[in-house]
Parts: C-alpha cells; structure tokens; sequence
C-alpha cells in the first residue's frame, strides 16, 4: 500500500508543479486529469497484486463483486487546493475486510510525510509511531473542519465554526479531510469536525485516528459508519466537551450573536 500511495503522490506532485487544467463536474466540484491518472494508477496497481478485491473510488466509482475485501480510494483529497496551487492535498487509502477497515495508508507528497495504520497495530509517520495529543481542556485546543465545495448557503457548518472559535484556541480550515484527520492523529489538531463527507474521503484518515488513540464517532457520539455523513474526531479527552458544544448548536441555546458589522467601520 505504501508503495502505491508513493507512486501515486509522485504523479500528483507532476502534475501539480505542471499546473495541470483544471475542469468541473457539476456547478462547483473540481477535478483534474491528475485525479483521473492517480486513481487510474491505485486501481491498476490493486489489481495486479490483489485481483479478486473490490475498489470503490471517488472518481470511477464502485464495482460489487462479492469481494470479502474492499479498497476505499481517494486518489487526490484536496482537489481545490491542487487546482489552485495550494500545497495540501494526499493519497487516501483504506483496505477492509469483512466490513472491517484492517489497513489506511494517506500520503501527503508536498511534505513527504507518510500515515500508515494497520487494525490493532498502531498508527506511524514515516515509520515512527504518532499519538494523539493530551490537550483534555476545550479552550485550550486547535481543531480542525471542512466545507463543502458546493451549496455553502445550505451548509449549516458556519453555525458550528462561528462557536467552536468562540470556545477553542482557533479553528483550521485547511481542505483536505484526510489531512485533517491525520493531524488529529498525530496531535497537530485536538479534534476535527465535517458534514457529508463521503467514505473514501475518511475510511483511511479515522483508522489512522483511532491506531493512534483518538476516537470518531458521529456528533451525538454514536459509533461512526462510513454512511454517516457526520464525522467527529478528537483525542478523545474532549470529546464530550464537543459532543456537548454540537448539541448546544443543533439546539439553538446559548449561541452567540454575530456582532454588528456596523462596530468595524471608520
């Protein structure tokens, strides 16, 4: 997997000092032929050392053939960022076996840093183990969360960035899911929040989390499902902490006002 992801974060980084075009599918998604050609690459690759096991991928989808085992690929996580040349972006990939995701390798080739976890084994950077951080105080804490790239206006996440800020140390918006997660794991971050992520997008990234001692779980603390569409990593130390701050939000109590734009002028 390691192998893969090194050969694929090799092309993106081509591409990406190239400044490859750029194209949309739908009114706001981006996508690149170094998307298409990475994930074109992982698939080739799976399948010439493990034939019989099922990919699904962001970009050429899902193909069912019974396989016990199933591949997770995300083969450019950060697209925007890419197009635009902004350095944060990686290779997602997850291996699962009988439902059960039992490997996660996501590798960032701007940085050379390289997650890899494997199911009871731990969770390593660049060969060394990573934990999370110990940080169990709210106010004290950087976290991280993502928005969607399209219908902002219908995305309820300002709410939750607006009094997460309020109550943090600061909040990162960085754009690559999969990175964020990693930086939970490795206690850059304290904690992670999205909406609607898809599974290829956190099958990797919440294995590395939880190898490396965090927790995910959706934001009522449920156990987390890929299908969730909710994703709510931290070190766990705070978790209920957040899990407390959600539920205030999705609630609408004691939430702070916006201030008067009105106050900044002159």
């Amino acid at each position: 997997m390691t192998e893969i992801a090194r050969e694929a974060g090799a092309l993106l980084l081509g591409h990406f000092r190239a400044h490859v075009a750029v194209e949309y599918k739908g009114e706001a998604d981006l996508v690149t032929i170094a998307d298409r050609e990475s994930e074109k690459l992982i698939r080739s690759r799976i399948l010439e050392y493990w034939p019989t096991h099922d990919i699904l991928g962001e970009e050429e989808g899902f193909a069912d053939t019974g396989s016990e085992y199933r591949w997770y690929v995300d083969p450019l996580d950060g697209t925007t960022n890419f197009a635009h040349g902004f350095p944060v972006f990686c290779v997602s990939m997850a291996l699962e076996h009988q439902d059960t995701r039992i490997a996660a390798v996501i590798y960032d080739p701007t940085r050379d840093e390289l997650f890899v976890a494997e199911k009871g084994r731990g969770a390593h950077l660049n060969g060394q183990p990573i934990h999370v951080s110990k940080t169990a105080n709210l106010a004290e804490c950087l976290v991280a969360t993502g928005f969607p790239s399209h219908k902002r206006h219908k995305n309820p996440n300002i709410f939750f960035y607006h009094q997460i800020t309020l109550r943090t140390h600061g909040v990162r918006r960085a754009g690559s899911a999969a990175l964020d997660l990693c930086c939970v794991a490795s206690g850059r971050f304290d904690g992670f929040w999205e909406f609607n992520l898809n599974p290829w997008d956190t099958a990797a990234g919440v294995l590395i989390v939880e190898e490396a001692g965090g927790k995910v779980t959706d934001f009522s603390g449920c156990p987390f499902e890929l299908n969730s569409r909710e994703t709510l990593a931290s070190n766990g130390l705070v978790h209920p902490a957040l899990q407390a701050e959600f539920e205030r939000i999705l609630s609408g109590n004691g939430l702070a006002p916006l201030p008067d734009l009105r106050e900044y002028r002159g």
